[in-house]
């Protein structure tokens, strides 16, 4: 892999999502990812699904999601033979990634301070369901639970009786964002200091920083917010309109967008009610049905058609195949083709991040258990010698 990173080793002891997906993102950025796996079916997410394709329908789709550029290994940790070989990845490592329950690195032998006596410049991410230490900090996490706990799941559904779980993980992503995020920033600090560290997040965390204004009209407004449904929470209008065949969305974010918006729905943008953006957040539900009398007369592509004209940001509301066969997603290299031992070329999701003068970056497909065992002990010997 070719990539800002390309001279990294990252050992990735984590299963699930939010560890393998840090380590993934790693990966993305060009270093080298060992993925450790037990060898009695490895990382739990191989038995996610369905969907499962391949000849014997064995393989998880959710697993090829969050491994792509990774080689696997089957170790057993509990092992003496395991722990040795742990020991001498950690030595030839910069990075380890695990997300076990708080306690159970140490149990196996592999406290901070060990892994940092076997290699003083290890960055160590750990990741935990509530952070690592607290009144609470132990308690074991999952995505839906922490969306809930952390208070995504009250600001989201159709209305505040009516809490929703996020259609993604996205706890479990949010938090393997934010921890590559933190290990980049640990491995520019080791550059000065010569020394890795612990970098900690969890799925609280993760749920927690990205409140945003949500956050703030809380502990600075005083007030709690909830559900607003397909509506934005501050801004009108902003949000999804039904208009013949279906729904689109359209925001006007600024004074000069409503008056366009106005215009071409036939709104008086100075009438009393509508005049400033307090006002119609104020009156948002006469807004909204004043606004979808018109949309109602004619289909989605009508209006898109006519809201680009008018400089209005708008847009369909897309399913996941349509996403996928968007040229303007293939445009960014969102969708890339890769090469699987067993089914063959695939296309995966790609990265999000592009860097100029990095063109023809080949990705490796997500690996099959054990696949590469020889070849990273070889490596690992030339490591050595």
């Amino acid at each position: 892999m070719l990539g800002p990173l390309k001279d990294i080793v990252v050992l990735d002891l984590s299963r699930a999502l939010a560890g393998p997906h840090a380590a993934q993102l790693l990966g993305d950025l060009g270093a080298r990812v060992i993925k450790v796996e037990h060898p009695d079916g490895g990382d739990e997410s191989r038995g996610w699904g369905p969907p499962f394709v391949g000849p014997d329908h064995d393989i998880s789709t959710y697993f090829l999601s969050t491994n792509r550029n990774k080689q696997s290994i089957r170790v057993d940790l509990k092992s003496a033979e395991g722990k040795q070989l742990i020991e001498r990845l950690v030595r030839r490592s910069d990075v380890l990634v695990e997300n076990f329950r708080t306690g159970v690195l140490d149990r196996l032998g592999f406290t901070v301070e060990r892994l940092h006596e076997l290699n003083p410049r290890l960055v160590i991410l750990s990741i935990t369901g509530f952070g690592h230490d607290g009144p609470e900090g132990g308690r074991p996490g999952y995505d839906q639970i922490a969306q809930g706990e952390g208070g995504l799941m009250s600001l989201t559904g159709p209305s505040p009786e009516e809490p929703y779980r996020v259609g993604a993980s996205i706890a479990d992503l949010l938090a393997g964002i934010q921890g590559a995020y933190g290990v980049a920033a640990a491995l520019y600090e080791r550059e000065r200091t010569g020394e890795g560290r612990v970098v900690r997040t969890s799925l609280l965390a993760a749920i927690t920083g990205v409140h945003a204004y949500h956050g703030t009209a809380w502990t600075v407004g005083g007030q709690v917010p909830g559900a607003s449904g397909n509506h934005h929470a501050s801004i009108a209008p902003y949000g999804a309109f039904r208009c013949a065949d279906g729904m689109l969305q359209l925001t006007a974010a600024n004074e000069g967008q409503w008056r366009k918006v106005a215009a071409l729905l036939g709104i008086d943008p100075d009438t009393p009610k509508y005049a400033t953006n307090r006002d119609r957040f104020v009156h948002r539900d006469e807004l909204v049905a004043d606004m979808e009398k018109v949309l109602g007369a004619h289909d989605r592509d009508h209006w898109l058609a006519e809201l680009a004209e008018a400089g209005v940001p708008a847009g369909a509301i897309r399913s996941i195949d349509e996403v996928y066969a968007w040229d303007q997603t293939r445009s960014q290299g969102l969708v890339v083709k890769v090469e699987h031992p067993v089914l063959g070329t695939i296309e995966l999701p790609g990265p999000v991040l592009r860097f100029d003068g990095l063109t023809g970056v080949e990705h490796t497909a997500p690996p099959m258990l054990g696949q590469h065992d020889e070849a990273v002990l070889a490596w690992l010997e030339e490591r050595e010698r």
